[in-house]
């Protein structure tokens, strides 16, 4: 109870002092001087986080596994390298980023329970330069799982959803696709000689958005369209209540083990089509994990069911679709996988009434595709051909719609 109570007193501080309302509008960036984690005695670990100015911030811990999240509005994360950062046997691991507009979040891997023992900011009053020490104490696992959970405070809440696209099917007959570009904020996705999942698909999504709008009698929305992050219920949930016609999800993954490479299309199946699936599968499905969300309130028979209703009355639709999208690619870039057609788990293709495929454009663990995928003409040939193929599937589908209307 104390450490939250320490915690709530420094970020309460922050947000009610009106003078630092003002002085706190701007980025604090971290010093990497004097930021570490490290272990302590007794079996505890100290987070020491040095920053050019005060910002609002929380702390709390998070169960299964266990991690310690810091939530900031907000911190430019550039210049702090985790692998400096990270001094200690308790703190594993740690990533940082932007989680939505206006807020930055680091969350710090633990190799095991740790409670919050104290949590305070110490802002200098001659320079405004802040330093956040948080001090984590050995417990067991079952107080560990009783102080745990994000704080109901709703000063820390996301903003409300504002699509750009009106919620009804009354289009005057236009299709409306929901482009989701993987990761984003603090969940990078894969990286390669300096190029990241995040950034590759934001930008190649907004490339395929202009190249579907030329084409006409389409609207597009993109999932997010800067560098925030997305829980992976919240995407679908556009999706949803956009009464999307289409939700393609864009990722360039990298494999840890094996090789591969060129475009592949993934639709839903509880039992993934090979082993490579399946993993890639697991790992997009702890993205929201990963990034400090917590899922304590998931339902997994809810989630089951779910899956039930998309494979029968909506997978038929996606894997028409896929082969649409697979078969346009090829002829406009003259390469897919050797095996194109994939079933996986994936979260995000969960919705029971949209066709949904998850596109990995490529592999940036491949080489050749990570040359490829850096190309802006061979980005434009991709778009094209998914466009094609998803006009092609469109003629197809109205015309079954229309058999089984008769």
């Amino acid at each position: 109870m104390m450490s939250r109570v320490l915690t709530w007193v420094a970020a309460l501080w922050l947000l009610a002092w009106p003078a630092a309302a003002q002085e706190f509008s701007g980025l604090a960036r971290p010093d990497p001087g004097v930021s570490m984690a490290e272990d302590s005695r007794w079996g505890g670990a100290q987070l020491t986080l040095g920053l050019s100015q005060g910002v609002p911030w929380r702390a709390y811990t998070l169960d299964d596994p266990a991690r310690l999240v810091l939530d900031f509005q907000e911190v430019d994360w550039q210049g702090l390298d985790p692998a400096q950062f990270v001094q200690s046997d308790m703190i594993t691991a740690v990533r940082f980023g932007p989680v939505r507009p206006g807020w930055s979040r680091l969350v710090a891997d633990l190799a095991g329970p740790l409670a919050i023992d104290t949590a305070a900011m110490e802002v200098a009053p001659e320079t405004g330069r802040a330093v956040l020490r948080v001090a984590l104490g050995a417990t067991d696992a079952e107080d560990f799982a009783a102080r745990s959970g994000a704080p109901g405070d709703p000063r820390w809440a996301p903003p409300a959803a504002d699509p750009p696209q009106a919620r009804s099917r009354d289009r005057d007959g236009r299709f409306l696709i929901v482009l989701d570009p993987g990761h984003g904020g603090i969940d990078p996705g894969a990286h390669r000689d300096g190029v990241t999942e995040k950034d590759l698909m934001l930008t190649f999504a907004r490339e395929l958005k202009e190249t579907l709008l030329r084409a006409g009698g389409v609207d597009v929305v993109l999932t997010r369209d800067d560098d925030r992050f997305v829980s992976l219920e919240r995407r679908v949930a556009i999706a949803q209540e956009l009464e999307a016609d289409l939700f393609l999800s864009l990722h360039a993954d990298a494999l840890a083990q094996g090789t591969a490479h060129g475009t592949a299309a993934y639709t839903l199946s509880d039992t993934a089509s090979d082993e490579a699936s399946a993993a890639l599968a697991a790992r997009h499905n702890r993205a929201d994990l990963l990034a400090g969300v917590d899922l304590s309130g998931e339902d997994d028979v809810v989630a089951n069911v779910l899956l039930d209703l998309a494979r029968l009355d909506n997978g038929p639709r996606s894997q028409a679709v896929a082969r649409g999208i697979m078969l346009g690619i090829r002829d406009a870039v003259g390469h897919i996988h050797k095996d194109p057609l994939r079933q996986a788990g994936f979260s995000v293709l969960k919705s029971a009434d949209i066709p949904s495929v998850l596109l990995e454009v490529g592999f940036l663990s491949s080489p050749k595709d990570l040359e490829r995928l850096v190309d802006p003409a061979w980005r434009q040939a991709m778009a094209e051909g998914i466009r094609d193929g998803i006009q092609a599937w469109r003629l197809t589908d109205e015309a079954a719609a229309g058999l089984r209307l008769r």
